[in-house]
């Protein structure tokens, strides 16, 4: 189990000592993505108030959460990534409460001047998409 929860995390393409930071939390995030993603790196979650570079930036999303303001979040997101570093957005998975239109996700990454990927099923009820900026291939 442990290496099923080690490898699942990897995928987000995280790496020890990596710093991730979340924002975005609330009570209805899952528990389990934050513990997998703590355990690869070795390091806990920094929220949106960290002020020095991060290696990935997870942000998790909810409809109801005006598109304007998910693009501006995605911009002030990427200014304190490194280069390469993966940028997530997690979105409940339709069906599920606060779960957003197909289009939100890929009109604020557009408007934010980056790609977005498939979406990845990342647990039972969440939906993780890669962003990454124009011209850069993942």
């Amino acid at each position: 189990m442990a290496q099923a929860t080690t490898k699942k995390a990897e995928e987000f393409g995280f790496h020890p000592g990596n710093i991730v930071q979340e924002w975005m939390w609330d009570d209805d995030v899952d528990d389990g993505i934050r513990s997998q993603i703590e355990n690869v790196t070795g390091e806990d979650l920094v929220d949106e108030d960290y002020d020095s570079a991060v290696d990935g930036v997870v942000i998790w999303w909810r409809d109801g959460d005006a598109e304007d303001d998910l693009a501006d979040t995605i911009v002030d997101a990427y200014t304190v990534l490194g280069d390469d570093g993966p940028l997530w957005i997690l979105c409940p998975k339709p069906g599920r409460p606060g779960a957003p239109s197909a289009s939100t996700v890929e009109n604020a990454a557009k408007t934010a001047g980056m790609n977005a990927a498939m979406p990845l099923t990342v647990s039972h009820d969440w939906n993780g998409v890669r962003l990454s900026a124009f011209g850069k291939g993942r």
